[in-house]
Protein backbone atom coordinates (compact mmCIF):
# COMPACT_ATOMS: atom_id res chain seq x y z
CA UNK A 1 0.00 0.00 0.00
CA UNK A 2 1.43 3.35 -0.99
CA UNK A 3 1.29 6.31 1.75
CA UNK A 4 -0.20 9.53 0.60
CA UNK A 5 1.91 12.54 1.27
CA UNK A 6 0.36 15.19 4.00
CA UNK A 7 -0.31 18.30 1.74
CA UNK A 8 -0.14 21.96 3.16
CA UNK A 9 -4.08 21.55 3.20
CA UNK A 10 -4.22 18.54 5.46
CA UNK A 11 -1.34 20.05 7.76
CA UNK A 12 -3.89 23.20 8.02
CA UNK A 13 -6.83 21.47 8.62
CA UNK A 14 -5.40 19.10 11.25
CA UNK A 15 -4.20 22.49 13.25
CA UNK A 16 -7.58 24.03 13.05
CA UNK A 17 -9.48 20.88 14.14
CA UNK A 18 -6.54 20.41 17.21
CA UNK A 19 -7.33 24.30 18.17
CA UNK A 20 -11.17 23.68 18.23
CA UNK A 21 -10.69 20.44 19.98
CA UNK A 22 -8.12 22.06 22.64
CA UNK A 23 -8.92 25.55 23.02
CA UNK A 24 -12.78 26.13 21.96
CA UNK A 25 -14.50 22.65 22.85
CA UNK A 26 -13.93 23.42 26.59
CA UNK A 27 -15.80 26.95 26.05
CA UNK A 28 -18.24 25.55 24.32
CA UNK A 29 -18.96 23.13 26.77
CA UNK A 30 -18.67 25.58 29.89
CA UNK A 31 -21.53 27.25 27.87
CA UNK A 32 -23.46 24.74 27.73
CA UNK A 33 -23.81 22.87 30.99
CA UNK A 34 -24.02 26.92 32.35
CA UNK A 35 -27.11 26.94 29.81
CA UNK A 36 -28.35 23.26 31.08
CA UNK A 37 -27.79 23.76 34.98
CA UNK A 38 -29.35 27.64 35.20
CA UNK A 39 -32.12 28.19 33.08
CA UNK A 40 -34.35 30.56 33.44
CA UNK A 41 -38.25 29.43 34.35
CA UNK A 42 -41.94 30.63 32.79
CA UNK A 43 -41.92 32.47 36.24
CA UNK A 44 -38.81 34.73 35.14
CA UNK A 45 -36.61 33.24 37.54
CA UNK A 46 -33.03 31.16 37.18
CA UNK A 47 -33.18 27.89 38.72
CA UNK A 48 -29.61 26.62 39.58
CA UNK A 49 -28.54 23.09 41.04
CA UNK A 50 -26.13 22.96 44.07
CA UNK A 51 -22.96 23.75 42.12
CA UNK A 52 -23.91 26.25 39.97
CA UNK A 53 -25.79 27.89 42.39
CA UNK A 54 -22.32 27.94 44.56
CA UNK A 55 -20.26 29.56 41.17
CA UNK A 56 -23.37 31.97 40.95
CA UNK A 57 -22.82 33.18 44.94
CA UNK A 58 -19.28 33.06 45.12
CA UNK A 59 -19.20 36.30 42.57
CA UNK A 60 -20.41 38.12 45.40
CA UNK A 61 -22.81 40.16 43.26
CA UNK A 62 -26.04 39.71 44.86
CA UNK A 63 -27.99 39.07 48.49
CA UNK A 64 -28.10 35.11 49.61
CA UNK A 65 -31.60 35.01 51.23
CA UNK A 66 -31.99 31.27 53.46
CA UNK A 67 -36.14 31.14 53.55
CA UNK A 68 -36.47 28.14 56.05
CA UNK A 69 -37.96 28.61 59.17
CA UNK A 70 -35.64 29.29 62.57
CA UNK A 71 -35.84 25.61 63.86
CA UNK A 72 -34.46 24.68 60.31
CA UNK A 73 -31.94 27.32 60.47
CA UNK A 74 -30.19 26.10 63.93
CA UNK A 75 -29.30 23.08 62.04
CA UNK A 76 -26.94 25.27 60.13
CA UNK A 77 -27.10 27.75 57.03
CA UNK A 78 -25.42 28.95 54.41
CA UNK A 79 -22.58 31.08 55.18
CA UNK A 80 -23.18 35.01 54.35
CA UNK A 81 -27.06 34.27 54.24
CA UNK A 82 -29.96 36.60 55.70
CA UNK A 83 -32.74 34.68 56.99
CA UNK A 84 -36.17 35.74 56.58
CA UNK A 85 -38.67 33.07 57.19
CA UNK A 86 -41.28 32.31 54.74
CA UNK A 87 -43.63 30.98 56.64
CA UNK A 88 -43.62 33.98 59.18
CA UNK A 89 -46.15 36.75 58.88
CA UNK A 90 -44.22 39.30 57.86
CA UNK A 91 -42.17 37.63 54.82
CA UNK A 92 -44.41 39.95 52.42
CA UNK A 93 -43.82 42.81 54.63
CA UNK A 94 -39.43 42.10 54.55
CA UNK A 95 -39.55 40.95 51.06
CA UNK A 96 -40.95 44.68 50.35
CA UNK A 97 -37.98 46.02 51.93
CA UNK A 98 -36.05 44.89 49.62
CA UNK A 99 -34.15 46.79 46.94
CA UNK A 100 -35.88 45.40 43.77
CA UNK A 101 -32.67 46.23 41.61
CA UNK A 102 -30.36 44.16 43.09
CA UNK A 103 -29.81 39.97 42.73
CA UNK A 104 -31.26 37.85 45.11
CA UNK A 105 -30.07 34.47 45.75
CA UNK A 106 -33.28 32.21 47.33
CA UNK A 107 -32.63 28.82 49.10
CA UNK A 108 -35.13 26.73 51.73
CA UNK A 109 -34.73 23.54 52.26
CA UNK A 110 -35.70 21.42 49.73
CA UNK A 111 -36.39 24.49 47.16
CA UNK A 112 -40.42 24.12 46.95
CA UNK A 113 -40.65 27.71 48.61
CA UNK A 114 -37.72 29.00 47.38
CA UNK A 115 -39.37 29.03 44.19
CA UNK A 116 -42.51 29.80 45.49
CA UNK A 117 -41.00 33.43 47.25
CA UNK A 118 -38.61 34.02 43.91
CA UNK A 119 -42.14 33.37 41.97
CA UNK A 120 -43.78 36.15 44.34
CA UNK A 121 -40.66 38.42 44.21
CA UNK A 122 -40.56 38.42 40.14
CA UNK A 123 -44.73 38.88 40.15
CA UNK A 124 -43.76 42.40 42.03
CA UNK A 125 -40.79 43.81 40.48
CA UNK A 126 -37.83 41.95 41.41
CA UNK A 127 -35.35 41.74 38.12
CA UNK A 128 -32.99 38.99 39.22
CA UNK A 129 -33.93 35.83 41.25
CA UNK A 130 -31.83 32.72 41.56
CA UNK A 131 -33.67 29.84 42.94
CA UNK A 132 -31.24 26.88 44.83
CA UNK A 133 -33.64 23.82 43.07
CA UNK A 134 -33.74 20.80 45.47
CA UNK A 135 -32.37 23.89 48.57
CA UNK A 136 -30.54 23.12 51.05
CA UNK A 137 -30.95 19.86 51.42
CA UNK A 138 -28.65 19.20 48.20
CA UNK A 139 -26.27 21.97 49.11
CA UNK A 140 -25.38 19.55 51.99
CA UNK A 141 -25.52 16.35 49.63
CA UNK A 142 -23.12 18.13 47.40
CA UNK A 143 -20.87 18.49 50.82
CA UNK A 144 -20.80 22.36 50.14
CA UNK A 145 -19.50 24.38 53.32
CA UNK A 146 -22.20 25.25 55.82
CA UNK A 147 -22.06 27.32 58.97
CA UNK A 148 -24.43 27.17 62.56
Amino acid sequence: MKVKPIGKLDIIAKFEYTFFMRKLMPVLLFLLCTNVFAQKTAGGYTNADAATFKNMIAKNDGVLIDLRTPDETKKGIIKGAVEIDFLGKDFEANIEKLDKKKKYYLYCQGGGRSADAADYMVKHGFSSVVNLEKGYGSWVKQGFETTK
